[in-house]
């Protein structure tokens, strides 16, 4: 089921109530400047849990944006979850950018495949490999397989992910979340033509990655 898009994500509501709760008990007890810097605290948490609605574009054969921010790599390696070769594109995401999680295709989800591991910063290469992750492989109906890949970050702690093996997911459908900071690479078939270059921005499901 798709997300229904409430603008702040649900992950963020204990983190919001929390802040907020907090900022006004302090001003009640201490005063503004003194309760300034949870309110500084209160409005990061707000800008880093929003989840605005997206246009999600039509055109067949393309591969959409996962998420919002910076292409680090795009390259051909062995993608080990699908055991083929194929070609990665990774999008980097700060602690200022969106980090609700899209499905890049529409297909049925072959295999989940989760890996604890490291937390070094998710802008470097090694990350893809070392770092906590989780891989969602999906066969397209035209018989194509991508597999997109949530790694953690530096300071991302957590990797939330809501779909299940057997589930057919819709282009743009919202299918998980990574807190504080992380990256998503996408492994395409080696046919597929990139429509990205490094250090491109990008943003969740307006972004076409790839065409097939």
């Amino acid at each position: 089921m798709n997300y229904p898009h409430p603008i702040i994500a649900r992950e963020g509501w204990p983190y919001l109530g929390g802040t907020f709760a907090a900022a006004l008990v302090v001003q009640l007890l201490a005063g503004f400047w003194i309760a300034l810097p949870i309110w500084i605290v209160f409005l990061f948490v707000l800008q880093f849990f929003r989840d605005p609605p997206r246009p999600i574009t039509a055109e067949p054969g393309v591969v959409l944006s996962p998420a919002d921010g910076r292409i680090v790599a795009v390259e051909k390696v062995r993608d080990t979850y699908a055991d083929r070769d194929a070609i990665k594109i990774s999008v980097f995401m700060n602690v200022f950018n969106v980090h609700s999680n899209r499905a890049p295709v529409d297909g049925q989800i072959r295999a989940i495949r989760y890996f604890p591991g490291k937390f070094v910063n998710a802008d470097l290469d090694k990350a893809s490999l070392e770092n906590e992750r989780n891989a969602v492989v999906v066969d397209t109906a035209d018989g194509k397989t991508v597999t997109f890949v949530q790694v953690a970050g530096l300071i991302a702690r957590r990797i939330l992910c809501y779909v299940n093996v057997g589930d057919t997911l819709a282009r743009g459908q919202r299918y998980g979340f990574i807190r504080f900071g992380s990256r998503v690479d996408v492994y395409l078939p080696t046919d597929a033509r990139p429509a990205v270059t490094i250090g491109e921005k990008v943003s969740a499901t307006t972004t076409i990655l790839a065409r097939f």
